[in-house]
């Protein structure tokens, strides 16, 4: 059934900000991107934006979040990770240029100690290289990856591989093939058993 009402219009006019956001965000960066400009793509009015989303790091961080999340499976009450889903992530982004030179460029400005999205590339680092980590540790089990290696390297390994081939791909789309290239790297560690 339709969601109908002033929930479901909120709920679609957050859509409609999240989506002017990223585009902006995209072309702008972080410290160069207007709330004020969004406000106008989306739109509202300065305080019609601000009505949704508090502040200009709370907006940035639900792009953030939602380019993590529009893979989830809704069916699933936590969002859990595989190899196989960073790798369909990876098949993802190639339809998302705007998204996946953000996300390079905003986790190469979280380096910096004062950068408003430090905490959450931790987080998310910590959490993703745990999700894979675990799955690993299962395909150990089951004998599909050799015992002999360890879950945490190979997590650290998958994960800084599926950002360097992004960034690899923003400069030479037509050389590098993200989705392809990952699938080889993870090949060569099954192939370890």
């Amino acid at each position: 059934m339709t969601e109908r009402g002033p929930y479901a219009k909120g709920v679609a006019k957050r859509e409609e900000i999240l989506a002017a956001a990223l585009e902006h965000f995209a072309r702008k960066g972080y410290d160069r991107a207007s709330v004020r400009e969004i406000a106008r793509e989306a739109g509202l009015s300065q305080a019609g934006l601000l009505h949704h989303f508090s502040t200009k790091e709370e907006l940035f961080l639900e792009v953030l979040r939602r380019r993590d999340d529009r893979d989830g499976d809704p069916e699933q009450h936590r969002h859990v990770h595989s190899v196989d889903h960073l790798i369909h992530a990876v098949e993802h982004n190639v339809d998302e240029p705007g998204l996946v030179r953000l996300f390079v460029s905003m986790s190469a400005e979280s380096v910096d100690e004062s950068s408003p999205t430090r905490s959450f590339f931790e987080s998310r680092y910590d959490w993703l290289r745990g999700e894979l980590r675990a799955d690993i540790e299962r395909r150990q089990k089951g004998g599909e990856i050799s015992p002999d290696l360890d879950p945490d390297d190979v997590a650290s390994l998958l994960v800084a591989a599926a950002d360097g081939l992004q960034l690899q791909w923003l400069l030479q789309p037509d050389k590098v093939d993200m989705p392809n290239q990952l699938k080889v790297l993870w090949d060569l560690i099954r192939k370890n058993a």
